[in-house]
């Protein structure tokens, strides 16, 4: 952002001859018409702490370039979103909002907690962001979004002082619509892409899995079965009765010690209970053999499932606004 006054800004009247913005063909145009913009809960949650940073006026200004479809491409990275604005120049206007991504420590720590939650591994893994997501992060040090508006790094190279301009604030109204289309936007923009996230807590799933259903010898190996005696001698000629089965008693498994395997996965589990009756176990029959998550997992997902797990289609697929129209069409389709 230059220091210099906006394009048709009341800071001064220098540019009030630049006019309205040009008109761009197959611009980024927000779905929203009129009210507010943003749907799903991340959107709203998004702008809503923009305004809480007092932006709610200036954020506005840039609400009609979102709906006219100034926005000629919007890209969002690792710790910043890229644009093209289009005003009423002939050059576009380069936009970027940076926000820091968080250091790869703090997100393994946040990938284990996510991974030792069989809640939020399920809703993850089937391509949904609970609410309840926002929670985890900021109890473990990770807020998903900034705490204040220093934070966010915004640059235009239009000549406006305000911050955001316009094209700054369409900018923002654009990227909360894609936190609609697509939630894993917005932990990409911190750091982790959709597939980095998902594939780590696979990973992060079957190792706790696997050592979940190892014995439990505190790390030693399990000890070997005492040998079992020595069998008697056997009496002179006994080697030489094929004919009476002494071959097959002098196989290879003859003389070979047994060695008791410690019981492993659910057998692990049953091995304490009393081979009892079950009138003597009834109370503790019922008993969870492992610790239950804090909350139930919740899998109850829409019938537009697909589209958040594939994610929004490149722009020349479809044109603007393909996958709202696919996901109003598998709405109907559910009914």
């Amino acid at each position: 952002m230059s220091g210099q006054p906006a394009e048709g800004s009341g800071a001064s009247g220098r540019f009030a001859d630049y006019g309205p913005p040009r008109r761009v063909d197959g611009g980024l145009r927000a779905r929203s018409t009129r009210g507010a913009i943003g749907q799903s809960w991340w959107s709203r949650r998004f702008l809503e702490v923009l305004e809480s940073f007092a932006l709610g006026t200036r954020l506005t200004r840039g609400r009609s370039y979102a709906r006219a479809g100034q926005v000629i491409r919007l890209d969002v990275a690792s710790g910043a979103v890229h644009a093209e604005v289009q005003g009423s120049r002939a050059q576009p206007y380069e936009v970027s909002i940076a926000l820091p991504p968080f250091p790869e420590a703090l997100w393994a720590r946040v990938e284990a907690e996510l991974a030792a939650q069989a809640f939020f591994s399920a809703r993850l893994l089937a391509g949904d962001l609970p609410p309840e997501l926002e929670e985890l992060f900021a109890a473990t040090g990770a807020p998903l979004f900034p705490a204040g508006v220093a934070e966010l790094r915004q640059r235009c190279s239009c000549p406006d002082f305000a911050v955001p301009c316009k094209h700054l604030a369409a900018t923002f109204y654009l990227l909360a619509e894609a936190f609609d289309a697509d939630p894993f936007r917005l932990l990409h923009w911190r750091g982790r892409s959709r597939a980095q996230l998902l594939d780590r807590l696979r990973v992060l799933r079957a190792g706790a899995a696997v050592v979940d259903d190892r014995p439990e010898t505190d790390g030693a190996r399990p000890p070997a079965a005492p040998a079992a005696p020595a069998a008697p001698a056997a009496p002179a000629g006994a080697a030489s009765g094929a004919g009476h089965g002494g071959a097959d008693r002098a196989g290879p498994e003859a003389g070979r010690d047994t060695v008791d395997v410690p019981p492993v996965g659910a057998a692990r589990a049953l091995a304490g209970l009393p081979a009892a009756p079950l009138a003597e176990a009834v109370d503790r029959f019922w008993l969870p053999p492992v610790p239950l998550p804090d909350r139930p997992p919740s899998l109850s997902t829409g019938p537009d499932l697909l589209l958040r797990q594939l994610g929004a289609p490149a722009p020349a697929i479809g044109g603007p606004g393909l996958v709202e129209r696919l996901r109003r069409a598998y709405r109907l389709l559910a009914r």
